[in-house]
């Protein structure tokens, strides 16, 4: 493992005594190989956008153990001035909108599960200072992955680490510990059988919630095992976003001339929202519930709008060597 960084966890920031403290970013080498990505034909639960199954080429890469936590991000923030996109104001042809972002809500009942809109609220002051909105805070939350960060924000993070975000090919390598034939992060054994392995929603998505894993939103990061290659947080907790661009058919499109390190499409087209540019997120979120959507498997994929942050999208950072300002610690 490499630790990025020479700010000790004790060092408290200055100039701001509610931001948390912060702490070094931890990686581990993942040494390079190839693998099969994507999910089979049988698989009942995966979604055409995640086949068909192609042989790709990864190179050794670092990976964080965890996502970035607000501890992590909140010393970027500091060291930079950094705003990000939901702090921002709204510029519309109406008028300019406060800043704002989209917030989970568990709702008493709902009608059928189309409409989104039962359970998401836009909230204004909502951002990664305050998770459900202006009332909240980061008071114990220093090891919470970061949340309302918009793709622009991730990468602005990861460049000043001198890291970047991963590909999709390389997070479910690493999701599948160097590609390895399992269904989750940490074997084939459903979450909702055994020890608790990860945050979902445990019960009847979005009105009941047994939290049968101990939350009922976002949990600390490393609460639950790693897998095989001590990288924890692969399923459920946050989507972590990634650098390729989406499209449904991706897989489909994949160039088997150009299987070493793939970076997906050269543009983002979502059927559903065509104007839309998006990006590929994966691992699933504390919301992922096995009636409605368990993409907390190793090959689920799904959009996400280029501008958009919300409690329940996070990320984490790669690097393809130790680079400047690393040193190495025991694991």
């Amino acid at each position: 493992m490499i630790a990025c960084g020479d700010m000790a966890e004790e060092q408290m920031f200055k100039g701001d005594s509610k931001l948390p403290q912060a702490q070094p970013a931890t990686m581990v080498w993942i040494e390079g190989g190839e693998f099969v990505m994507g999910a089979v034909a049988e698989d009942p639960e995966a979604l055409p956008r995640e086949k068909p199954r192609h042989l790709v080429e990864i190179s050794g890469f670092f990976m964080d153990v965890h996502e970035v936590t607000n501890g992590q991000f909140a010393e970027f923030v500091q060291s930079t001035g950094y705003v990000t996109v939901a702090e921002r104001q709204i510029e519309t042809e109406q008028g300019v909108l406060e800043p704002g972002s989209m917030v989970f809500e568990m709702p008493k009942e709902i009608f059928g599960l189309r409409d989104h809109g039962q359970w998401w609220r836009w909230k204004i002051g909502a951002n990664w200072r305050h998770p459900e909105g202006p009332q909240s805070s980061l008071e114990d939350r220093r090891n919470h992955p970061v949340v309302h960060v918009a793709y622009e924000d991730a990468v602005a993070y990861a460049t000043w680490r001198n890291c970047r975000l991963p590909t999709e090919a390389e997070w479910e390598y690493a999701a599948r510990s160097k590609g390895q034939e399992v269904r989750y992060p940490w074997g084939n054994e459903s979450p909702l059988n055994g020890d608790v392995k990860c945050n979902i929603w445990d019960g009847v998505f979005p009105t009941v919630n047994h939290a049968m894993d101990g939350h009922v939103g976002v949990a600390p990061v490393m609460t639950y095992p790693p897998n095989d290659i001590g990288i924890w947080d692969l399923g459920g907790n946050v989507w972590e976003l990634c650098e390729d661009w989406y499209a449904p058919n991706s897989y489909q499109r994949f160039d088997t001339t150009e299987r070493r390190d793939p970076k997906g499409v050269s543009e983002s087209f979502d059927p559903m929202e065509p104007m839309v540019p998006k990006k590929v997120m994966r691992g699933g979120s504390f919301l992922c519930n096995e009636g409605y959507c368990s993409s907390y498997r190793v090959t689920a994929r799904m959009p996400v709008a280029f501008d958009t942050g919300t409690s329940h999208i996070g990320f984490r950072c790669v690097r393809d060597s130790i680079g400047a300002g690393a040193k190495a610690v025991s694991k």
